[in-house]
């Protein structure tokens, strides 16, 4: 009875899209999740509080997953770890709950367990109380240390982090390990504001050299500068980027440290580069070492297809970084992306290695500017793939880059088509509208039918306004405001706030959302 309800509401969902756009590419019903995991774990879905109470009644541990069957990242984890024996035997052990980003509720859920985007990985006791965080970035060996290390751990996460930054800190190994290991950018609900984070990392190094965990020390003065690197948010307080240099450049010239931290290593190397080099000496200096390190990980058979071509990409934006703008990249090492993507997408037959390998080979292409080769790779996917829309979005940012606003246009319009999903057509809807917005600001009638679009799917989605939900909504009213920012388009976006209006005068009375919802309007009245 569930399942069709679910294909009915979908049905209504796509037929109130339609009626505001026309495509080749036919909007589909989602598959069912089950379909996007590998098979051989006991994944709970649907009732998570029934799954809480399942692990409290067997005094098991319950690990929860938050994914989607589009993001490159889920892949990533489904391919090295989810596909792994090691980890199918080990899932006897802990209660295994898969919670999909466009499932009914989960983006309410989501808000609950304090997530910051896909995926999510949360280690909870047998009584519900969070543990841990898994890092869905690293390789397979370091992904069931943190696991093991979460399930024998005395304290959780929280505790142990305070007890660390204390002045003096003792810990023992391996609560240091969990710390070093902690996917610190999925977690929302942080004992320390987001723009504090590198200066809590870096504390946290010296504490672990004091208290002789030196392996644990360079893992956080790493994180730390690529936080710090990043930017996002922009960090604040007294960071020393000369722990961050040193750190470094004791990775990067040692092939053993340059392996064990390869996770963090390729995370961001031409923002880390800018952000410790005092000058163009030592900007290139830096660079040639890196790109060294970086050389080494892209060939290292120890690791995944998908963490090589990750390293390859982050060889190109060192040389990015170097090139005059402008200017193409140096011969042999576009040859090098050319023939290492075309051979690593070909050798890729896991279909989860697969999908992620070919949407990091065609950003890497992208970067390199080998747009027709980026192109090619991805229009070869799109007929085979059960996410064409995502493969569809780089397309069309590539004719973007290009200068074609049309045939951008024309793939963001195909990739909202074809999505499914109430979270996910919202995303992607969202995106067409910014870029609708951007490349054809005179389109009214384009402009104002997406938004139109959006809100007759949110009128028929449970929960619309939390979550990734929420965002999406948020962006678009923002663009909507940029739009109109000379007044030129007031006919257009009053209808548009009409209609949301409406939206939120037939949430069921008592409903938080409905605050939610005129106040994510509001900036457009205004």
């Amino acid at each position: 009875m569930k399942t069709s309800m679910k294909k009915a509401s979908m049905g209504l969902l796509l037929a109130a899209a339609s009626a505001c756009f026309s495509s080749s590419f036919a909007a589909t019903q989602p598959a069912s999740p089950a379909v996007h995991l590998p098979p051989g774990i006991a994944w709970q879905q649907g009732d998570i509080d029934a799954a809480f109470a399942r692990a409290k009644r067997s005094n098991k541990p319950l690990l929860l997953y938050w994914g989607a069957v589009w993001c490159p990242s889920c892949n990533q984890v489904k391919a090295t770890v989810f596909s792994q024996q090691v980890f199918k035997d080990r899932s006897s052990f802990f209660v295994p709950v898969y919670l999909d980003g466009d499932a009914e509720n989960a983006q309410k859920l989501g808000e609950r367990f304090k997530v910051r985007g896909y995926p999510t990985m949360i280690l909870f006791r047998p009584d519900g109380t969070e543990v841990t965080r898994l890092p869905g970035e690293a390789d397979l060996d370091r992904y069931m240390q943190a696991l093991s290390l979460g399930m024998n751990a005395t304290h959780p996460f929280k505790q142990t982090l305070a007890a660390a930054l204390r002045d003096g800190a003792a810990l023992k190994p391996d609560e240091w390990r969990m710390l070093a290991d902690y996917s610190w950018d999925t977690d929302g609900g942080l004992p320390v504001p987001g723009e504090r984070v590198a200066q809590t990392l870096q504390t946290l190094a010296a504490h672990a050299r004091a208290d002789h965990a030196p392996k644990e020390a360079l893992r956080f003065a790493l994180k730390a500068a690529v936080t710090a690197a990043d930017g996002e948010p922009a960090q604040q307080g007294e960071l020393d980027k000369a722990v961050g240099l040193a750190a470094l450049q004791a990775t990067l010239n040692d092939p053993r440290l340059s392996r064990e931290q390869s996770d963090v290593l390729v995370a961001a190397p031409a923002d880390l580069v800018r952000w410790l080099a005092k000058d163009a000496t030592e900007r290139a200096r830096l660079s040639q070492a890196y790109d060294a390190a970086l050389t080494r990980l892209s060939t290292d058979a120890s690791l995944s297809a998908i963490d090589r071509t990750i390293a390859l990409h982050g060889r190109v934006s060192l040389a990015r970084l170097a090139a005059p703008k402008g200017t193409p990249l140096p011969a042999p090492l576009l040859d090098t992306v050319r023939k290492q993507v075309s051979a690593t997408t070909q050798a890729a037959t896991n279909p989860y290695e697969h999908a992620a390998v070919v949407s990091e080979g065609a950003d890497t292409l992208t970067d390199a500017g080998l747009y027709d080769d980026s192109d090619a790779l991805l229009e070869a996917e799109l007929p085979r793939s059960s996410t064409p829309y995502y493969f569809m979005s780089g397309l069309a940012a590539n004719a973007k880059a290009r200068g074609d606003k049309a045939a951008a246009l024309e793939w963001y319009r195909k990739a909202y088509e074809a999505t499914s999903g109430s979270a996910t057509r919202l995303r992607w809807g969202a995106t067409y509208l910014a870029n609708a917005v951007t490349l054809a600001p005179d389109d009214s009638t384009r402009i104002e039918g997406i938004a139109s679009g959006v809100l007759n799917q949110v009128g028929q989605t449970r929960n619309a306004f939390y979550g990734a939900n929420r965002r999406a909504l948020s962006k678009v009213v923002t663009q909507l405001v940029q739009w109109n920012k000379d007044g030129r388009h007031e006919g257009a976006v009053k209808s548009v706030v009409k209609q949301f209006e409406g939206v939120c005068g037939k949430l069921p009375a008592g409903d938080p959302q409905t605050s939610t919802c005129h106040d994510l309007i509001q900036p457009a009245k205004a």
